[in-house]
């Protein structure tokens, strides 16, 4: 009876033992696992909002900055683009009006800029048609693209689309939309942020 009751108490004590190193092995197991959820520091950085600083940005010069390894074409636009800009036949363009574009609800429809930041366009450097750089083509009047037909813009070699100083596409070209604004926000005059809402 004794040695009944002797085995019972190191059945328990064993018992007791073993459930608490087998919880330990779960945790043990399962923190890890957990933390393998969580991006890594690279792709952190990778998605993080990229400062950029204009205030040495030419009238009429394009940056490119890199944010989530896309490019971001940064244009600061002369008076002189704006205007055309806005005397533009409407009838070249696919979606004039950007309702169908990726874009902030903060940027306006005709420039494609933040009100009062006009001259300052931010683009993805990506064509919509099948994501390759277009190049930056603000020489007016360029045989090659159209003569007095073209007023400046952005020339996607692979296929041939073209997209206004607005990044508006125009017609009859394979890109379906106009190229895309990512979110960004003014710091100050001279910087700004992309990866941020302005209104955030």
């Amino acid at each position: 009876m004794a040695d009944e009751i002797v085995n019972q108490g190191r059945r328990r004590v064993l018992t007791t033992l073993t459930s608490v190193a087998g919880a330990a092995g779960v945790v043990g197991a399962a923190v890890p696992f957990i933390g393998s959820w969580q991006p890594s520091a690279k792709a952190k950085a990778a998605g993080a909002p990229v400062e950029v600083n204009i205030s040495k940005l030419e009238p009429g010069a394009m940056v490119t900055v890199e944010w989530r390894g896309k490019p971001v074409y940064i244009v600061r636009r002369t008076q002189e683009i704006l205007a055309m800009l806005r005397d533009f036949d409407m009838d070249k363009l696919q979606d004039p009006e950007s309702t169908n574009a990726v874009q902030p609800g903060y940027i306006q429809a005709d420039l494609r800029a933040m009100e009062g930041s006009e001259e300052i366009l931010v683009l993805l450097g990506l064509c919509t048609h099948l994501g390759c750089a277009p190049s930056y083509r603000p020489d007016v009047g360029a045989e090659d693209l159209g003569g007095e037909n073209w007023l400046g813009g952005f020339f996607c070699r692979c296929h041939g689309s073209k997209f206004d100083m607005a990044g508006r596409v125009y017609k009859g070209v394979p890109a379906p939309t106009n190229l895309e604004i990512p979110p960004y926000r003014f710091v100050s005059d001279s910087s700004i942020v992309i990866g941020e809402d302005q209104e955030a």
